[in-house]
């Protein structure tokens, strides 16, 4: 899912002190709305809802003919009696022509790998997304997704700058002083130009291919009724909650402004990280349309170059790196959801720089102190706490199994930790096993789960083609270890406490009229009859328990402690001194 293979982007951030990032959408330079309109344009047979509803029909239907073929020349001969039928030889007859010939010999994994890319760059990118999905779709089916090929003829030089110059409102030579016409990459969605400002600052210019927005629009609706019909026909494998994810990350794709925020986001979560480099965007040559921003001089870490100009600086990049893929999972919960080592740069100093940050994923706040539980027990080797934290994240579907997920996780664990003894050790890999367990046992998790395993296994990966003798395990535990300590200490909590008070005095203004008219309600319920109830000496204890209860959902909602604190406390006053 990567658009720009190149090196894009720029060593800078903003100061500790930058304000709130504006949202693109905002900012001043979305003054001129008005769309380009192109004469040239390379997804002409994608346009037309209604076109392209009959080609998505056409081959959903030679899909399963296609599908239903594969199976059956595939069956040993004793189960091919049944299709001596004359009925089975005419079903036969039927659907051989819905499936081209070379593809009738073929899987079924092919068969829809093929269909996928026939079907343009919105579906290459839905099956990109289906890849990453270990934890619910057959290893076979994700394995032969993962050679989708992205492809879309390049768009003409002259056809760029008529974009650049609509999206910007004046004549490209006022804003740079030369623009490569070669282009550094080009996608299904985007292509890239190097340029230079009249300042002589080098940039890169991303532009969005003409057409792309409308074709994958369409077919983002189409695909949103696919998703109900095959949310019946195969449920097991959460057609809908995958289709509904992907159209998610995809409507952002197609909007550069979201990719501006997001470079603008990371470099202020790592402000005082001089070290780890973001992009620097124009705010005011960039819109939904085109990006621009400056040119990272690196070199890829997967480079041969890269042992002989930083021999002596590969653990400092190694550290580097796993410090800031860690930072972004585990304490800002907003990281680098398409990591590979294209998206990796290595730079002077040493320093490390990401790039292409069109697709991010974020935690939420429970979500995020979960997962850091999680991987603190997972890097210690604490079994129960892992299985429990990770099934704290999940989903359970109809007929889940929590108990026996629980197990099976710890199982799972515990061959790994024998492994490790043996130096053969994936944190990569054991997560996403684990996850694959949830979707035996009816068990679901948030396409971030994946999009965060798919982070690390680029950690993993790109730390030992640097260092074959890295210990994955021991340079996770080190970093984990300080964002686990950092979140704990003292002046955090206090700050927390501090946070938390302006609620706690509301309470505390409130509880003698609450108290006074609960008391006075619970009078007249329990003087209601004539004879003595047998409840009365109880009120006390009924205020307490109710201070525990509220204390618990405090607590269980993310409270702040002063508050459920001073609920706990309220308790033991009312039970011991309200009788």
């Amino acid at each position: 899912m990567a658009e720009v293979p190149d090196n894009i982007g720029a060593p800078s951030g903003p100061s500790a002190g930058t304000p709130p990032v504006p949202t693109a959408r905002e900012s001043a330079y979305h003054r001129n709305e008005r769309k380009p309109t192109i004469s040239f344009n390379p997804l002409a047979p994608y346009k037309g809802v209604w076109r392209r509803f009959v080609l998505l029909y056409k081959h959903v239907l030679a899909l399963m003919a296609g599908a239903h073929i594969a199976r059956v020349d595939r069956l040993p001969e004793y189960r091919k009696k049944f299709l001596r039928s004359a009925g089975a030889r005419f079903l036969a007859f039927l659907l051989r022509p819905l499936v081209k010939k070379e593809l009738r010999s073929q899987p079924f994994e092919v068969q829809l790998r093929r269909r996928l890319e026939m079907l343009g760059p919105t579906y290459v990118k839905l099956g990109q997304i289906m890849a990453i999905r270990e934890d619910i779709l057959p290893k076979h089916i994700t394995d032969e997704l993962s050679k989708l090929l992205d492809r879309l003829p390049e768009v003409p030089f002259h056809v760029i700058k008529e974009i650049i110059e609509q999206n910007l409102g004046v004549p490209v030579e006022e804003l740079f002083s030369e623009i490569q016409e070669e282009p550094l990459g080009s996608a299904s969605i985007g292509q890239t130009h190097l340029a230079k400002t009249h300042s002589g600052e080098t940039v890169v210019l991303k532009i969005i291919k003409p057409g792309i927005r409308e074709a994958i629009l369409s077919d983002l609706k189409l695909l949103k009724i696919l998703a109900n019909f095959l949310e019946w026909l195969i449920p097991r494998y959460q057609p809908k909650m995958i289709i509904h994810e992907f159209c998610r990350y995809t409507e952002k794709e197609i909007d550069l402004t979201y990719e501006a925020d997001h470079a603008e986001l990371f470099a202020a979560n790592f402000a005082d990280h001089p070290d780890i480099v973001f992009p620097k965007i124009y705010r005011e040559l960039s819109t939904e349309d085109v990006l621009c921003m400056e040119y990272i001089d690196g070199i890829k870490p997967n480079d041969p170059r890269i042992f002989e100009l930083y021999e002596e600086h590969i653990p400092r990049i190694i550290d580097l790196g796993a410090e800031a893929i860690i930072k972004m999972l585990y304490e800002d919960g907003f990281f680098h959801a398409d990591l590979h080592a294209g998206n990796l740069l290595v730079l002077p100093g040493p320093k490390v720089g990401f790039i292409d940050l069109g697709m991010v994923g974020r935690f939420e706040e429970k979500i995020k102190a979960h997962l850091l539980y999680y991987f603190h027990a997972l890097v210690n080797g604490d079994v129960e706490n892992t299985a429990k934290h990770l099934l704290a994240i999940a989903r359970v579907g109809k007929d889940g199994d929590p108990e026996g997920f629980r197990r099976a996780v710890s199982d799972l664990f515990r061959r790994y930790l024998l492994q490790a003894r043996r130096g053969n050790f994936s944190l990569a890999q054991l997560i996403l096993e684990s996850l694959a367990i949830g979707g035996e046992h009816r068990i679901f998790f948030p396409v971030e789960m994946t999009l965060m395993v798919k982070a690390l296994v680029t950690f993993e990966g790109v730390g030992q083609h640097l260092d074959p003798r890295l210990s994955v395990p021991d340079l996770s535990r080190k970093h984990i270890t300080r964002i686990y300590q950092s979140r704990y200490h003292p002046d955090r909590l206090v700050e927390q406490l501090m946070q938390g008070v302006p609620e706690l005095i509301d309470v505390v203004v409130h509880l003698p009229r609450l108290i006074t008219d609960g008391a006075r309600a619970l009078d007249q319920f329990l003087n209601q009859g004539p004879q003595e109830n047998p409840l009365v000496g109880l009120r006390s204890s009924l205020m307490a328990g109710a201070c525990i209860v509220a204390g618990v959902i405090a607590v269980v909602q993310g409270g702040h402690p002063l508050l459920w604190i001073g609920l706990f406390v309220s308790s033991v006053i009312f039970f011991f001194f309200g009788k």
